[in-house]
């Protein structure tokens, strides 16, 4: 098949809808012609093949880093995205268009299908439906409820990638809609540990990873309180990511009197990312709301406890007490508990840590692309038989 994904966000830019848009784009690249309409970082070609993938990058204004984007960048997409778009399939023919994110690239991916009469299939995510941490999350707003709502509508299917983000839809936008359930998938690991040394670590600390950007919805906050409440263990924070709390959080650690057990990795490779995950001992994260939770996966694989809220996608595959915990939400000291009973039961983390590792065998990448792959082939038969497409 020849594919056509439109995404605001692809690898070095954005967070998690990225980059399983790039791990998905380079499974079906293997047997396929899979091109990507995306957004122009700062130092990146117009148009490379990465990975197998022909990555066509447009430019957008007012864009302050890779973890976060501006209002003003997200809108400049829709129509320096839909013009490059056009070009591309005035010279092109495309199977199919996959467009994630109903906001920003869904009024993109919806006008390149009915400009070329390519059947188009929406991926939502999850927080471009419904962000709490938000004022501008379109479930707040009617206008922009009735826009998702259209475009949910006239695209030939709707793929959410968990049972939270498939309610978020039928709640706010469309009770009556269609939709598949794809789960995310990620990459199977790479072998090989990170050096406790040089992440000022010592062999005996109990070490706490959370992987996100930096930004309110995912509320490092707690989890670094939690660190505060745990002072009396050599329990250790590492924060991987970056965004435009990083000089609030390290404020609130200095005040707590705990900057020595909070390490800022910053934003890594995905390699390094997963060789610090494999160096700790419990994956924890206080984010308030995830479409699906990508990391929680990845934490998984590296054999890692998983302590988080309950609230989220990531219910399909956590299970209080077999995973890790699930905590109510917002209840701060109860994750704080949970945290501690597993820094002090290495024998239950370990024992959580091998159900989680054969868990995730069910949820990696080859999978989500097979899933994709069969909706992208029954749109394509449906709109070329002229009848429906399931």
């Amino acid at each position: 098949m020849r594919i056509l994904f439109c995404n605001y966000e692809y690898p070095p830019l954005g967070g998690g809808g990225g980059v399983v848009n790039a791990q998905l784009a380079e499974e079906l690249a293997k047997a396929h012609e899979v091109t990507v309409l995306t957004s122009r970082p700062v130092g990146h070609p117009a148009e490379r093949v990465e990975n197998g993938v022909r990555v066509l990058r447009v430019p957008v204004f007012s864009k302050r880093g890779k973890a976060v984007a501006s209002l003003l960048s997200m809108f400049w997409y829709l129509p320096s995205g839909a013009w490059a778009g056009r070009r591309l399939l005035k010279a092109e023919r495309f199977d199919v268009i996959n467009t994630h994110f109903a906001l920003p690239t869904g009024p993109v991916g919806h006008h390149l299908a009915r400009f070329s009469g390519t059947p188009n299939v929406l991926s939502v995510h999850g927080g471009d439906l419904y962000d709490p941490s938000k004022g501008t999350s379109p479930h707040r707003h009617a206008v922009l409820r009735a826009w998702v709502r259209h475009l949910a509508r006239s695209a030939d299917r709707v793929v959410g990638q968990s049972a939270n983000t498939i309610e978020n839809l039928h709640r706010y936008y469309d009770p009556d809609l269609p939709a598949d359930c794809i789960p995310l998938g990620i990459r199977r690991p790479p072998p090989g540990t990170a050096d406790r040394a040089r992440y000022g670590l010592a062999p005996d600390d109990v070490v706490l990873v959370t992987v996100g950007r930096l930004i309110p919805r995912k509320a490092i906050d707690q989890l670094v309180g939690a660190v505060a409440a745990l002072r009396d263990l050599p329990v250790r924070l590492v924060i991987v990511g970056e965004g435009p709390l990083e000089g609030a959080l390290r404020a609130q650690a200095e005040a707590l009197g705990i900057a020595d057990r909070v390490r800022f990795a910053g934003y890594v490779e995905e390699a390094e990312k997963s060789r610090i995950l494999n160096m700790c001992d419990l994956y924890a994260s206080s984010s308030q709301h995830e479409g699906f939770g990508l990391v929680f996966l990845e934490g998984m694989a590296a054999g890692l406890p998983v302590v988080c809220y309950d609230h989220g996608g990531q219910r399909d595959f956590l299970e209080d007490g077999v995973t890790g915990h699930l905590v109510p939400l917002g209840d701060t000291a109860a994750f704080a508990a949970r945290c501690r009973e597993l820094a002090t039961d290495p024998g239950r983390r370990k024992a959580m840590g091998e159900a989680n590792r054969a868990r995730v065998e069910g949820y990696f990448i080859d999978r989500c692309a097979a899933r994709y792959l069969e909706v992208f082939e029954a749109v394509a038969r449906g709109r070329a038989g002229g009848g429906p497409t399931g």
